[in-house]
């Protein structure tokens, strides 16, 4: 049985959205995230992807170069967390969300990730269990 919880990041400006954190995938790389909470950072923009720094470090786990709408992934490179709303600078077409390198993914966020177009640059989150 798939083992899933729940994240909330909230935005400065009081945007909120929850994720799913799903283990199956990535288990070393939701398992860092789950025992690194809560954490505060600022949210920063690469196209649409908000970015922001992860207070933890594992390496690639099953990482993608592509993935999908609405995905939530980490970037070990950063190390940062990835909430994907749409193309990247690195995307070849509006159809493909490419990260700027493989990100290993672990969650999906469950509102319409849309929302997160009204989030401000630089703006503070803070990432806690929901």
């Amino acid at each position: 049985m798939e083992r899933k919880e729940k994240i909330k990041i909230t935005f400065e400006s009081g945007i909120t959205v929850k994720c799913e954190i799903r283990f199956n995938e990535n288990p070393r790389t939701a398992e860092a995230l789950m025992k690194a909470l809560p954490f505060e950072a600022r949210a920063e923009f690469w196209g649409k992807e908000i970015y922001f720094a992860a207070p933890f470090k594992v390496g690639l786990e099953k990482a993608r170069d592509v993935v999908d709408y609405g995905d939530v992934a980490y970037w070990p490179e950063g190390p940062a967390l990835c909430l994907f709303f749409g193309p990247t600078l690195s995307s070849p077409s509006p159809n493909i969300i490419k990260p700027y390198s493989p990100v290993n993914v672990i969650g999906k966020i469950l509102e319409n990730p849309k929302i997160l177009e009204n989030v401000e640059e630089g703006e503070k989150l803070r990432v806690e269990k929901a």
